[in-house]
């Protein structure tokens, strides 16, 4: 039976003990109805996965000790996830999908449609770090505050390439075959797609390549998908 995953803002080590929120312990020993001496895998995004043995069990808080390293640190490639907000739901599914297939950082932007409810990152920043503890991953991605598209691409790194999933080329999927490596980043457009000026606007970046993800228009969770798997197949780590 696989081990309860925590994600914790403590250091790891050997015999560190990793005090608990109240959350946390209602959690445990709550919902898990563990109880002292069981065994817990514990990770912090920098110091890989430990199990850990729980060493004081209590309603409003309780300790865990670390025993031993159960799997190093990874991180996954260096690439960004950049999207317009959709309906809730939707905006979740992105979000948690994201954590699973392995991205860096995830940057929510307002383009000229986006059509959502505001955008809250500290709740999509715990959505990321549950996505995390049930895929296995051991690295948490940032969750950006919500940007304008237009101020983020302003401030454009020159070394990072760009992958604009342009909706209007629906055909045959663009591959990535030959592209070269390094930092990269996906940007999924609203329901109601670019505006022109926004269409321009990355045309004159030097770094944007834009691409096809098919003969049919995606919806934007569907489209962020897709997207991630393309990019990891060809430039990721899948390889």
């Amino acid at each position: 039976m696989s081990l309860v995953r925590l994600f914790v803002t403590h250091p790891l080590g050997p015999g560190q003990p990793v005090p608990l929120t109240r959350e946390q312990a209602h959690y445990l020993f709550g919902v898990m109805r563990l109880t002292a001496g069981a065994e817990v895998a514990v990770f912090n995004g920098t110091d890989g996965e430990w199990r850990a043995v729980v060493a004081e069990a209590g309603k409003k808080g309780g300790t865990l000790n670390c025993v031993t390293q159960a799997v190093p640190q990874g991180e996954p490639p260096d690439l960004w996830l950049c999207f317009a907000p959709v309906k809730k739901a939707r905006t979740d599914f992105i979000v948690e999908k994201a954590v699973e297939m392995g991205v860096r950082r995830i940057l929510p932007v307002a383009t000229e449609f986006t059509n959502s409810e505001r955008f809250r990152q500290d709740r999509h920043q715990a959505n990321a770090v549950e996505a995390a503890e049930q895929c296995g991953a051991t690295f948490v991605p940032e969750v950006a505050e919500l940007v304008r598209l237009d101020r983020l691409l302003a401030d454009w790194p020159d070394e990072r390439h760009l992958m604009f999933c342009d909706e209007t080329r629906a055909g045959p999927a663009t591959t990535l075959a030959g592209a070269q490596r390094g930092p990269w980043a996906i940007l999924i457009g609203p329901e109601g797609g670019f505006s022109a000026p926004e269409r321009a606007r990355l045309a004159t970046l030097k770094t944007a390549h834009a691409v096809s993800l098919g003969p049919r228009v995606l919806r934007a969770d569907t489209a962020a998908v897709a997207a991630m798997t393309l990019w990891q197949a060809a430039l990721g780590d899948w390889r």
